[in-house]
């Protein structure tokens, strides 16, 4: 069976039930629970916390975790659990923003290039492979670079570096089912180029893309640290996971919770972002249905 029949024959299932079918083993429900709390914490930081992120008092910098400040303070003074819950808004919407948008126009690009083939396909694989060729850190630095820092800059950074994966494997998902009596059939009763795509052949090439863009988001998460931590990402007073990183690398000795929740956060939350992304391909199956293309 193929993968367009397999998906086709089961993606109202998919869509409906897959997701909480990954929450039903251990390890799905735990690492999917800790997605919620993560996105939750940061869309209710101002609700949880009675602090400002870029409060500023000198008297009480590098406080130990206390009744006062849970994770301590930081070297100005600012509490700590409210520049991680807010730096995760910063971290997570960055990198899911920046996942979404590449997410979209991979399967744009590589659907116009599977579809259409010849010299189109070469055009589109050409331009897209030139990112493929370098790892992603150096690209997002390049691109940072010619933008200069900041979150627009980290945000195109991000896309631009994981454009080529969604476009190649959204292409090879229309190359293998472009062929299939049901596609043929549409064409032959005048379905127009833009109504095969949309409503026969992405439909059907969708769940390994919104799976493998799951997975790139916990790797875009690192990503945004990294820049983060060389100063290239969101800019202060503007907290983020991977800036905090950074302020406590100096401070690793003195005060050393500065740097360790920070870093726990991305840890544990990209650590659940990939359990969860197996507990839904096995989900999804799409495993079988890859190796039935």
């Amino acid at each position: 069976m193929s993968i367009a029949t397999s998906t086709r024959h089961h993606g109202v299932a998919w869509r409906d039930v897959a997701v909480l079918r990954a929450l039903r083993t251990p390890k799905g429900a735990l690492a999917g629970g800790w997605i919620i709390l993560v996105v939750l914490a940061a869309v209710f930081a101002p609700l949880l916390t009675p602090y400002a992120y870029d409060l500023q008092s000198l008297k009480e910098a590098y406080q130990p975790p206390s009744a006062a400040h849970w994770l301590g303070t930081d070297e100005f003074g600012r509490d700590l659990l409210t520049r991680l819950l807010y730096g995760g808004r910063t971290s997570l919407s960055v990198s899911g923003i920046a996942i979404g948008v590449s997410v979209f126009v991979g399967m744009v690009l590589g659907a116009a290039a599977g579809y259409f083939g010849k010299r189109f396909d070469q055009m589109i694989m050409v331009a897209v492979d030139l990112t493929w060729s370098f790892p992603e850190i150096l690209v997002a630095l390049m691109l940072v670079a010619i933008i200069g820092p900041g979150i627009t800059g980290t945000l195109v950074a991000i896309g631009v570096a994981y454009l080529a994966q969604f476009t190649r494997l959204t292409r090879a998902q229309i190359m293998a089912i472009k062929s299939e009596t049901y596609v043929e059939a549409a064409r032959s009763l005048g379905a127009s180029h833009a109504r095969v795509l949309t409503g026969h052949l992405l439909p059907n090439a969708l769940a390994p893309v919104l799976v493998s863009g799951m997975l790139a988001t916990g790797d875009a998460i690192i990503l945004e640290a990294t820049l983060g931590f060389f100063g290239l990402g969101a800019q202060p007073p503007t907290p983020s996971w991977g800036a905090m990183m950074s302020s406590g690398t100096a401070l690793l000795f003195k005060a050393p919770w500065i740097i360790i929740f920070p870093g726990l956060a991305v840890a544990i939350t990209v650590v659940a972002i990939n359990i969860y992304g197996d507990a839904l391909i096995r989900a999804l199956d799409i495993r079988t249905r890859l190796r039935a293309a």
